[in-house]
């Protein structure tokens, strides 16, 4: 059986996670691999309805994300979990419970992410429609090991997955064709 692992890809909104994930998840079907990109929203709206954002709940639905990721990647799925996992301890539980985990900080500044804001959510916290907008109004702890780090002002989303990509053959968790 093949085995799966798990990209957690944490940083703040608008970092570029979900552009990095998709992405990957386009290198990674390329060589026949199954892949799942967890996505935070999608599963608030399935798994983790009902939960707000207060550090209880935001802990509760990224131990439930981590849950999910570790049946798949145990089954032999490469998942790519995209998370704004703002607490360094959930991303710890998430590296415990899973095996094969790679920790990727998607580095980006507040101002550039508030720039970006590819779902309004800077101009909402700015305007007071929301008032716990991880790192503007609530807490981001960066990771303080994370296996690697893409910064998303300096490189670009193909070389940020190249990097990505490198460390997966690094570890013998894929085998691109020669």
């Amino acid at each position: 059986m093949r085995q799966g692992f798990v990209v957690w890809l944490t940083g703040l909104p608008g970092s570029g996670k979900t552009t990095i994930a998709k992405l990957l998840e386009s290198k990674l079907r390329s060589l026949d691999l199954p892949v799942e990109i967890i996505d935070g929203d999608e599963i608030r709206q399935n798994l983790s309805k009902g939960l707000g954002f207060s550090r209880e709940d935001r802990e509760t639905h990224l131990r439930r994300c981590a849950f999910v990721a570790k049946l798949l990647s145990r089954s032999g799925v490469a998942v790519i979990a995209a998370l704004i996992s703002p607490y360094q301890s959930v991303r710890d539980y998430a590296r415990k419970e899973t095996t094969n985990f790679i920790e990727v900080f998607v580095k980006c500044s507040v101002d550039e992410c508030a720039r970006r804001d590819p779902k309004g959510l800077y101009k909402k916290a700015s305007s007071g429609q929301i008032t716990n907008l991880t790192g503007p109004q609530d807490t981001y702890e960066e990771p303080l090991h994370p296996d690697l780090i893409v910064d998303t002002e300096k490189l670009s989303v193909e070389e940020s997955v190249d990097i990505i990509w490198n460390k997966l053959k690094a570890l013998n968790l894929i085998r691109p064709p020669q």
